[in-house]
């Protein structure tokens, strides 16, 4: 009934409007005057807040702004802002004058230098602008950034400067409209060519999902740099003509508490994150702060960008139950950069799909249904179904053929949401773009990930292609390995601890990282806990641990959204670059 209602609701777009640009231009002369945008600098209070008008002549200003500046469309610009309203005006300036955005996460005491750095290597932009704040400190360190050849300057859009007779650049939809880059998990990395075709669509497709309508209302902590935060929590939206109230993420990372209470106060109902955000909750949220909390408006906890657990899902539904939130809301899904965000998704009103595998069978591209109490039973949440424009196949890693039920393969996908590749690179020199043998075109997108399809046509992920460990001919997920060690002792910080395999002799050594609470590192006996996981790892997996290495708290390296970097660990360890606790 409510998906019905959005379809005729006085604020949605009509067809006519057919990219992003002209939904803001419809939407700041149809909601003039209401809020899209509030931010909470600290989680807690709101500092600042745009209305759809306001957005629209301050980007129109930024726009006029950058050409009077000799800023061409099609030139790259970087936009090094932190969380807030900055961004998305400085975002919008570069829609509409053509020139490509690349968003980067602004460097902080020497962190993220070397993916800053990485980003500007490849998209080689023309300029780079930021806040007043973080100029000074940005040329600084332009040196170590290579930057010192490009203009850095800080945006200041006044709507009365921009020329009445001026005009925005016209857009198709294969005009590229930003550089998304890549988490950076399995590798360097890379910017994804999104057009404005490529967001519309898939915009589109998370509204009708999540059944998204103007009454929505989004309470997002998610980092604007990744696609989930961006496109899911900041362009979404404007897009379905809905308000959302953004945090930083440290925000919610120091005390989890914010988000759940600005989701109470904002009464939201679409919000979510990666698993380990729901697992943080859980472990950080004390029982007395529960009181009057009320999540009974929470209607869409969407999940994904990460292997999602069942028992996150129940751990959570149970904490939170008393406060009104129910198991019905999660809303599993899946996707990535290279194809805009989403490429499947759940039903927002069903709770999610659990099924019981046997591991062991998984190992050999096998699935095995099998109830939850017997031996080598795993837990997998289906990731829902593919959206409306797009095509999924699953292929047999070895013959690439199509996999029959019952097995596990490579996902393909193509559609209107699939981008068209990577920045400096064209689509035949990808090795994740290809044709299925079966059909001459157009081009699958590769993903990388593992996975298969039920009797119900629901996907389920079982690893990624790339952190697959292949030792003695066998295949094991790095995720379940993980798992297992961090169940060892209280010590081992869950999600925080990477399995992967390092090359000697022609034999794959099992290695595993793993970050300690903060509460332990000083007195851990290191030596006991270690010989604690590998007996556990010989005796889950059958797998010999060649080297366990147990660091400081904070020192595993993630991507800006959360992942754990398993290649820059194995590198870190080769390279004996790791903070280790010692023993004795």
């Amino acid at each position: 009934m409510e998906t019905l209602q959005a379809k005729y609701h006085p604020y949605t777009a009509p067809s006519t409007v057919s990219n992003l640009l002209e939904m803001l231009y419809w939407r700041a002369t149809e909601q003039a005057e209401q809020v899209a945008y509030r931010f909470l600098a600290n989680g807690e209070k709101e500092t600042e807040s745009l209305s759809y008008r306001e957005l629209y002549l301050r980007a129109q200003a930024t726009a006029f702004q950058l050409k009077a500046n000799g800023v061409q469309p099609g030139e790259r610009a970087m936009l090094l802002y932190p969380s807030g309203l900055e961004l998305i005006v400085a975002l919008f300036g570069c829609l509409y004058a053509g020139v490509i955005a690349v968003l980067g996460y602004p460097p902080r005491r020497n962190q993220h230098l070397a993916r800053i750095r990485a980003i500007i290597q490849d998209a080689q932009p023309g300029v780079v602008f930021t806040t007043s704040e973080l100029l000074g400190p940005l040329q600084a360190e332009s040196q170590k950034l290579d930057l010192e050849d490009v203009l850095c300057l800080t945006l200041d859009p006044n709507p009365g400067d921009k020329p009445n007779d001026w005009e925005p650049i016209s857009v198709t939809t294969d005009t590229l409209a930003f550089l998304q880059y890549t988490s950076g998990s399995t590798s360097s990395p890379k910017g994804v060519k999104i057009s404005h075709g490529n967001l519309y669509h898939n915009l589109h497709q998370i509204q009708e999902s999540f059944n998204h309508t103007p009454k929505s209302q989004g309470v997002i902590w998610l980092p604007p740099h990744h696609d989930m935060g961006l496109i899911g929590g900041i362009l979404q939206p404007l897009f379905a003509g809905f308000p959302v109230a953004l945090m930083p993420p440290a925000a919610f990372l120091q005390k989890p508490i914010r988000w759940l209470r600005a989701i109470a106060t904002c009464q939201g109902t679409t919000n979510g994150g990666p698993n380990f955000a729901y697992d943080l909750c859980v472990q950080k949220i004390k029982p007395e702060q529960l009181q009057d909390l009320d999540l009974s408006c929470w209607q869409v906890a969407f999940i994904g960008a990460e292997p999602i657990q069942a028992k996150t899902l129940e751990q959570f539904s149970a904490k939170f139950e008393v406060c009104g939130f129910r198991r019905e809301a999660f809303y599993p899904c899946y996707g990535m950069a290279e194809t805009t965000l989403m490429i499947t998704g759940s039903h927002p009103t069903q709770p999610p799909t659990v099924k019981w595998v046997k591991t062991q069978a998984m190992a050999n591209d096998r699935v095995i249904y099998c109830a939850a109490e017997e031996e080598d039973a795993q837990a997998l949440v289906g990731c829902g179904h593919i959206v409306d424009g797009m095509e999924m196949v699953i292929v047999n890693r070895q013959s690439t053929k199509a996999c029959v039920s019952g097995e596990i393969g490579e996902i393909w996908v193509r559609g209107a949401s699939v981008t068209q590749g990577y920045w400096h690179q064209s689509i035949a020199e990808q090795d994740c773009w290809g044709t299925w043998p079966e059909e001459s075109s157009p081009l699958y997108l590769r993903t990388g990930d593992l996975g298969f399809v039920d009797d119900m046509n629901e996907l389920f992920i079982t690893g990624r292609l790339r952190d697959m460990l292949i030792i003695r001919g066998k295949n094991h997920y790095p995720q379940d390995i993980e798992k297992t060690v961090q169940q060892c002792h209280a010590a081992l910080r869950p999600n925080r601890g990477a399995a992967f395999g390092v090359d000697q002799n022609g034999q794959n050594r099992l290695i595993i990282i793993q970050e300690v609470e903060r509460v332990y590192w000083r007195t851990l006996d290191v030596e006991t806990v270690t010989a604690q996981v590998k007996e556990q790892v010989t005796a889950q997996h059958q797998l010999r641990v060649d080297d366990v290495v147990l660091v400081r708290p904070g020192s595993i390296p993630l991507t800006t959204s959360g992942k754990i970097q398993r290649y820059i660990c194995r590198l870190e360890y080769l390279d004996g670059k790791l903070q280790v606790i010692p023993s004795g």
